[in-house]
């Protein structure tokens, strides 16, 4: 028997009926993803819907060598379901979240803790032992760093242990959704994790245009790739002079604090928005650029780049910052395949996946970016593979400004079907971006189920502080540079 028998499956960006969905037992769904893991399938969501007095659970996993998704689904009654987290450590967020989220115990759950609604509730993980002790930072941190608890179980500065408890922000972003869409969704979710507003919005759109049948024109899509990899280089030129600062070289950390700038000034020329707000629409793109802001982009981003080498490729000459990059913060391939991990953190560990090429949706179709892959799994790593991305991305940009089709960058879809699924994957920043949708008879929105890539990684995070010390603590951070609000949904 196949990985996937018993379930259904469809590509990315696509939409069916929810009666073609398998009804599955609970056994019948653990089996299959067992079975499907066991054989290289991952999982990219886990969910709950309300039905009536019970609750139906979905399951989306990715097969990355035949470049499709194999969806399932079962009902559980009685309030409780056997835990799938102690053979798939991939669902453990997940059941944790719908255990939060739908009142449903995963029975045997390893440690059952608030996701968000209740930040900081629940029962911390506790070392004892002669002169162990803990070390608390946060949820309140300087400056403009979003909310957050750390709690460090340590023997003097050596790290036994990383907790990290998120929720203080949780906005209810998914249950704002439902009844969508409407005018306010585009705005959700292109806000759902403010520094990948393109990502979210693509994934958002694409949902929407496989349950309409819209398809955007050959331009637009151009457009929205063009946008997406300038989010992409902002951010990870951003993040490379940030871990600079966090090991105090200061050139690089003045350069590439600007120079992100720049990136993003590029993306306010097309739109009008820094963060690409009121770019991505359902149907293609809002605007536009002619042949003079073409080649005004194409030069300023050969200007950005030059400057981002200059200030880049002086890491890579530094022995002191060397010697803090590796070795630090190691998530081992094994490890990185157990948890899930997604985007560079996941590549750095040596995992080649990106959904731009094992699941690609518009441009990516025709346009295939080769995966930046690592095998040390640390801050060298992580470090190594966002310079690689940040030269591809730009070799991209460059050949789309170069030869942009021609047409109009928007097209109308039809209807919202009723009764039906859709799920988009996209390559953000961080990694995959997932989105899943299920409408009712009336083609509204009964559940949204939005996956940033943050929620994959968080716990990788804690992973890489095991042996550690507390002051590897912002550069192992820093390297994965997660989003909390993008997991506070």
């Amino acid at each position: 028997m196949s990985a996937t028998a018993r379930l259904v499956r469809l590509k990315a960006g696509t939409a069916l009926p929810r009666q073609e969905l398998p009804e599955l037992s609970w056994d019948d769904l653990a089996a299959a993803l067992h079975r499907a893991t066991a054989q290289g399938l991952r999982v990219v969501a886990f969910f709950a819907a309300a039905e009536g007095e019970a609750a139906r659970l979905y399951l989306v996993l990715a097969d990355d060598r035949e470049a499709d998704l194999a969806v399932g689904t079962t009902r559980v009654t009685g309030g409780a379901f056997p835990s799938l987290t102690p053979d798939c450590p991939q669902v453990h967020l997940f059941e944790r979240e719908i255990a939060e989220g739908y009142g449903l115990c995963p029975l045997a759950h390893p440690w059952l803790k608030p996701v968000r609604l209740q930040a900081g509730g629940g029962d911390f993980y506790q070392v004892v032992g002669e002169e162990v002790h803990e070390v608390g930072v946060g949820p309140v941190h300087a400056g403009v760093i979003e909310p957050g608890h750390f709690r460090f179980q340590c023997h003097g500065e050596d790290v036994f242990h990383l907790e990290i408890s998120l929720g203080y922000q949780h906005r209810g972003v998914e249950r704002g959704l439902v009844g969508g869409p409407n005018r306010r969704s585009i705005h959700y979710l292109e806000t759902v994790a403010g520094d990948t507003t393109i990502g979210h919005a693509t994934a958002y759109c694409e949902v929407l245009e496989a349950l309409s049948g819209a398809h955007p024109p050959a331009r637009a899509s151009a457009l929205r790739g063009i946008a997406l990899e300038l989010e992409r280089l902002a951010n990870h030129v951003g993040d490379l002079g940030a871990l600079a600062g966090d090991v105090g070289f200061l050139p690089t950390a003045s350069y590439c604090g600007r120079i992100r700038g720049d990136f993003l000034n590029l993306t306010a020329e097309l739109c009008g928005s820094r963060f690409g707000r009121g770019l991505v629409r359902p149907g293609g793109t809002h605007f536009d650029l002619d042949e003079a802001l073409a080649r005004r982009l194409a030069e300023r981003l050969e200007r950005s780049f030059a400057d981002s080498r200059s200030a880049i490729e002086l890491l890579w000459d530094s022995s002191s910052v060397m010697e803090r990059f590796e070795g630090t913060g190691t998530v081992p391939r094994e490890v990185a395949e157990q948890l899930g991990l997604v985007g560079p953190a996941a590549r750095a560990s040596g995992l080649d996946r990106d959904a731009r090429r094992d699941h690609p949706s518009g441009i990516f179709r025709f346009h295939h970016l080769p995966a930046a892959v690592a095998d040390s799994g640390d801050v060298f790593g992580r470090a190594t593979v966002r310079w690689l991305e940040i030269q591809r991305s730009v070799a991209f940009v460059r050949e789309q400004l170069a030869a942009m089709p021609r047409g109009p960058v928007r097209s109308e879809g039809g209807t919202i079907a009723g009764q039906s699924l859709a799920v988009s994957l996209v390559e953000g920043w961080r990694g995959e971006i997932c989105h899943v949708a299920l409408t009712d008879a009336a083609g509204r929105f009964e559940r949204y189920k939005v996956v940033d890539p943050s929620f994959h990684n968080w716990s990788a995070l804690a992973y890489a502080l095991r042996g550690g010390q507390i002051s590897d603590f912002p550069l192992c951070n820093k390297s994965f540079n997660l989003s909390y609000c993008g997991h506070d949904l």
